[in-house]
């Protein structure tokens, strides 16, 4: 990407709490089980089955935003969100929106030669989905639902981060915070911690920012660094043959090296 042109990025960050159960059921929160063995009629949505909070979740939580330097709000509040997707048996998930427990945080990275402060609008608790795989059968698609329910905090930065080496000091910042409180164990191969990646491109020195693309569920540090690359260069392609960029989710090929 040319000099004329400056790079906007904001992450969301999905954190998996460490914690022995589930955000809402007594299942294990374990990796490596074997499918569906980490389930019970919460996780799986039967009906009339009634969440129950897991309070060492909050606790986490809390401990957390301490150390991002976040308001705790004393009042949040659990919202369902409803969406349609095979992995999500409930046909909600069960999130914080208007209220998050997080609020107004920041960290500051190494940049270059500096620091930085890059601002973290709100974290929030909410279930993850269970798991679709896709390459265990040609024609078929199995799901597994261990995952289902486990405590996420999603972490939503502001679009304060202008390159990929500053998305990977701001990762490996907030992955050593949490190990070091013991709320994530940042295994980013197995998932415990990934990103949506919103990127977006200016024109140097504007202070408009562009239309932007989220790039979902990113769990590799060079892969967000390879996906934030491939975007910026091909939301600048588009600009400057005259065209327009869509808001849209965008996934990374890690095999062929580019956002679709």
């Amino acid at each position: 990407m040319s000099n004329n042109w400056e790079m906007v990025i904001g992450l969301e960050v999905h954190a998996q709490l460490k914690t022995s159960s589930k955000l809402f059921s007594s299942s294990p929160n374990q990796f490596g089980s074997e499918p569906n063995e980490n389930v019970n009629f919460i996780d799986s949505g039967m009906p009339g089955m009634l969440p129950v909070m897991n309070f060492g979740c909050i606790e986490m939580a809390i401990k957390t935003g301490y150390a991002l330097n976040f308001k705790i709000n004393k009042h949040s509040v659990f919202e369902r969100k409803n969406y349609f997707y095979p992995d999500l048996p409930q046909g909600y998930q069960i999130s914080q929106f208007e209220f998050p427990i997080l609020s107004e945080g920041y960290i500051n990275i190494e940049s270059g030669d500096n620091q930085k402060k890059i601002r973290i609008e709100r974290a929030h608790l909410e279930q993850d989905a269970g798991k679709s795989l896709h390459d265990q059968n040609p024609s078929k698609t199995y799901v597994d639902l261990n995952r289902s329910g486990v405590a996420l905090m999603e972490i939503v930065s502001k679009p304060d981060l202008r390159s990929p080496d500053e998305v990977s000091a701001y990762i490996k910042k907030l992955r050593s915070i949490m190990r070091y409180l013991g709320t994530c164990d940042g295994n980013m191969q197995e998932g415990s911690l990934r990103a949506d990646v919103n990127v977006s491109v200016r024109a140097k020195g504007s202070k408009e920012f562009g239309t932007r693309c989220e790039i979902k569920n990113v769990n590799s540090i060079k892969f967000m660094q390879m996906a934030i690359e491939y975007e910026a260069n091909r939301q600048v392609d588009l600009i400057e043959e005259g065209k327009s960029i869509d808001q849209e989710t965008r996934l990374f090929d890690t095999k062929k090296n580019e956002t679709r």
